[in-house]
């Protein structure tokens, strides 16, 4: 693995390009995969109340950072545009509006969570007589003061990742998972202290990288490097900023709700279907780590060649990109895909037979469909790429709200397909956004659009 450069991603090898973009982001996820699953280990040794007290807030916590991720998904697009653009001078200007802006929301919404926890964890249900009640207010108020440090680390990625380096970022990554690995054990069981422990540990995790990645953005050997000396609001670029990233923030928190409506629809079939679901989730998560990795791919190099108004460049670099991660995800699903295996890998996470059966049931149906994944990540980095977030926002939100639940409530009332509804509904609903994507992307509707940043704008 290599750092690779705008010329790289402008005149160079475009599958060398792509894979190399890619696999540390591959990796990143698998990393964050591998911090989730650390986390679910050592909660599950708190107890039923802490563990249920931290699950009732996550939700919430999770609502706040897809609400603000729509200012750093701004920024990967739109500095990549200003470097394809050549315009140096107006991507330094851009991180530095970007960076002010994740500052300051990170900030603010830190404060109003710390100090409306209370409030939030009587709203979700949790009664104030009981220690539930006090666990969650608790974990919430702690783990709150991670967001200016969370999105420190995710301007840092957004930034390398824009300029071609999606190294530096996984290495970062690696850095928090090895202190929460430690952190983990040490706070919430050593030293018992629970669900407030856990917070710490989150907290730490993201601290250390934070300082790092602060210390590195000011590195001026870099191209795009802060001077927040000379921050000052422009309006052009917030404009850019808002059309760019609120589809992103709105895409990203109306998944999340709907989401936990779906979860509930899941749980009308047992806590047997919430388990095989959950694992099912989990697994399809791995397998589709491939296209994720592309697809990101596919979004710096299709803004830097969109700013250089190279569009030829790019729509090969999304053919490229179409035509490897299908492939594999085709093959690879088929495999997985086979009762044997499927049944081999959910028995790693369950001994309930039930839970067994139902898992590689939703798993086998995943796995063998997954390659519309690859279509839509794809299609979904293309249309970031430009900086056109409305249209995976419309499409996202219509895969949920709309093709999943229609899917969901037809199989179940009308073919009478019980809990095999909610597998057939994710493919389903996947399928048809894949799909749509694919066919807007086809249309060419794409090249009437103009760069949100023109070549020359700074002299």
């Amino acid at each position: 693995m290599k750092r690779v450069s705008r010329e790289d991603i402008l005149s160079g090898n475009l599958i060398k390009t792509l894979l190399v973009l890619s696999v540390p982001v591959i990796i990143n996820s698998f990393l964050q995969t591998m911090y989730n699953l650390t986390d679910t280990y050592w909660l599950g040794k708190l107890g039923t109340d802490q563990l249920a007290a931290i699950n009732l807030v996550t939700p919430m916590q999770n609502l706040i950072i897809n609400l603000g991720s729509g200012i750093t998904v701004a920024g990967s697009v739109l500095i990549s545009q200003y470097l394809g653009a050549k315009e140096d001078k107006g991507a330094r200007s851009m991180a530095n509006q970007i960076f002010a802006c994740a500052l300051i929301f990170s900030i603010v919404f830190m404060i109003l969570c710390s100090g409306m926890a209370p409030l939030i964890v009587r709203w979700l249900g949790a009664d104030p007589t009981q220690d539930l009640y006090r666990y969650a207010k608790t974990y919430l108020q702690l783990v709150m003061l991670d967001m200016p440090f969370l999105f420190t680390i995710n301007m840092y990625t957004s930034i390398h990742q824009a300029e071609g380096d999606t190294l530096s970022p996984m290495l970062l990554n690696l850095m928090g998972i090895c202190i929460n690995l430690v952190a983990d054990p040490a706070l919430m069981v050593w030293l018992k202290l629970g669900a407030a422990g856990a917070a710490l540990a989150t907290v730490a995790a993201k601290a250390v990288p934070a300082i790092i990645a602060f210390i590195a953005l000011q590195n001026r050997k870099h191209i795009v490097y802060l001077d927040l000396r000379k921050l000052k609001f422009e309006k052009d670029k917030l404009r850019q900023i808002v059309t760019v990233g609120v589809p992103s923030a709105i895409g990203g928190s109306v998944q999340q709700l709907g989401f936990l409506i779906l979860s509930r629809s899941v749980f009308a079939y047992g806590k047997n279907s919430m388990a095989a679901y959950g694992i099912g989730n989990k697994v399809n998560g791995i397998i589709s780590l491939p296209s994720t990795g592309i697809g990101s791919a596919v979004s710096i190099v299709v803004g830097q060649n969109y700013g250089a108004n190279q569009m030829p460049r790019a729509q090969k670099a999304v053919r490229f990109s179409v035509v490897m991660v299908v492939g594999f995800l085709a093959i690879g699903g088929f495999i997985l895909s086979r009762p044997m295996i499927s049944t081999s890998i959910v028995k790693i996470f369950s001994d309930d037979q039930e839970v067994i059966e139902k898992a590689a049931d939703f798993l086998s149906i995943l796995a063998l469909w997954c390659f519309a994944n690859g279509v839509h990540d794809t299609a979904n980095g293309f249309f970031k790429g430009m900086g056109k977030t409305t249209v995976p926002m419309v499409v996202d939100i219509s895969r949920l709200w709309v093709f999943r639940f229609g899917t969901l409530y037809f199989c179940d009332l009308v073919l009478h397909m019980g809990v095999r509804s909610i597998w057939y509904a994710v493919v389903v609903s996947n399928g048809i956004a894949a799909l749509i994507l694919l066919i807007v992307y086809l249309s060419g509707v794409w090249k009437k659009w103009k760069p949100s940043v023109k070549k020359k704008e700074y002299k």
